[in-house]
């Protein structure tokens, strides 16, 4: 049985996760098709190995898609958002640093459209996000420290990724420290540390490489695209939850 590839708009395409999600797209044509690749400023090549370049002030003039995948910065949020409700498409995003209204703007439109927004798109992180929140129901009265380590480009601190894994914390009845280091290259690296009297436990996860976040997008994408209206997570996607 022959299957189309999912049509998918890249918003963000000029920054390291877009990057990284052109380059994995395009070496499964038979699963993503780029449709088009949005960027802030106005690109300098209007195709470029086969897919159409927009700017961020063209996204009217986007082709049809069945999900956008947005590693954007705030600012360019709200319009991808507002494209993806009107055109009543999927949207994954992974851009951190919203604003309440934002969160706000998001929660409505899942009323509308299938909707995933995630702070890390690794399966590794899902799966630390299910133990810190384990760790923390059982282990009442315990210190909870979140280390974070990015690159030195990264602007936001904490990480998107340490205040969900706090936010997991806290459902189990934890109050999360939080802690941020900016160094170098790295590509991101959490440490959640319980502390209690002549003990402690460490949960760590490490990533040496920006794809398993670009290729965990895609997979969202792909669980995403065509599922009912809501607000989707990304360990309900992967795990079958959702």
């Amino acid at each position: 049985m022959n299957t189309k590839p999912l049509r998918v708009l890249i918003h963000g395409a000029s920054g390291r996760m877009g990057q990284a999600l052109l380059r994995l797209a395009a070496g499964a044509p038979e699963t993503w098709q780029v449709v088009a690749a949005v960027t802030g400023r106005s690109p300098a090549q209007r195709v470029v190995d086969g897919v159409p370049f927009f700017a961020g002030g063209e996204l009217a003039g986007v082709p049809e898609f069945d999900v956008a995948v947005d590693f954007s910065l705030p600012e360019g949020f709200d319009p991808v958002l507002a494209l993806c409700v009107a055109r009543r498409r999927a949207l994954v995003s992974g851009t951190t640093g919203l604003a309440a209204d934002q969160r706000a703007a998001l929660e409505s439109a899942a009323a509308t459209i299938p909707v995933l927004w995630a702070s890390n798109f690794s399966v590794g992180v899902a799966v630390l996000d299910e133990l810190v929140e384990r760790a923390a129901r059982a282990l009442p009265g315990w210190d909870c420290d979140i280390v974070e380590s990015h690159h030195v480009h990264k602007k936001d601190a904490p990480s998107g990724t340490a205040l969900t894994l706090g936010e997991s914390a806290g459902r189990g009845g934890a109050q999360a420290r939080y802690a941020s280091l900016r160094a170098g290259d790295i590509v991101g690296e959490h440490v959640v540390q319980f502390a209690g009297q002549g003990e402690r436990i460490e949960l760590v996860h490490r990533a040496t490489s920006r794809d398993i976040f670009a290729r965990g997008a895609l997979q969202a994408a792909t669980r995403l695209a065509g599922r009912d209206p809501g607000l989707h997570t990304m360990r309900g996607l992967l795990f079958g939850l959702d």
